[in-house]
């Protein structure tokens, strides 16, 4: 079974703030990006490759490599996912991704959208990817860096 310290929601994904505040505290040693888009565009992943910290390194996979490819993980490789919203990480679960316990850091204020703490915002289909998520036994977190405490999740659902 890989070994998937973290799975995070950041719809900017690889960012200063993941790589330097993140990385360190769980002990990753891999990041993996679970993206359609960045998959295939090698000027964005370059660019989330400058913000990774130098012990780590960085995995650029679509959600469906990602499901067929996680479980050949090495026992060594110690994996931070990071995804951009909350129904990729309903595929990976259904998938067969072995994730238990989801930290929602930053979803964007978009039209259609209501905020519901200061860095998450969430419409229906969100709000319904997560109900499903925690049917299916993860564990939810909202939480924008480590050293802060977790928000109440219950505020996703109203």
């Amino acid at each position: 079974m890989p070994d998937i310290v973290l799975t995070r929601i950041d719809n900017r994904l690889l960012h200063g703030q993941v790589a330097t505040q993140w990385c360190g505290s769980i002990g990753a040693n891999l990041i993996l990006i679970a993206n359609d888009d960045v998959a295939g565009n090698t000027f964005r992943q370059g660019l989330m490759d400058m913000a990774a910290p130098s012990y780590c390194q960085t995995r650029y996979w679509t959600i469906q490599k990602t499901i067929d490819t996680i479980h050949k993980a090495s026992p060594a490789q110690h994996i931070f996912l990071v995804v951009e919203n909350p129904e990729d990480v309903l595929k990976l679960v259904e998938g067969g991704v072995p994730i238990k316990k989801l930290n929602i850091g930053n979803m964007h204020m978009a039209e259609g959208k209501r905020q519901v703490v200061g860095s998450v915002a969430v419409n229906d289909e969100d709000v319904a990817a997560f109900k499903k998520l925690q049917e299916l036994g993860v564990e939810l977190e909202i939480r924008r860096v480590p050293q802060e405490h977790a928000e109440d999740v219950n505020k996703l659902f109203k």
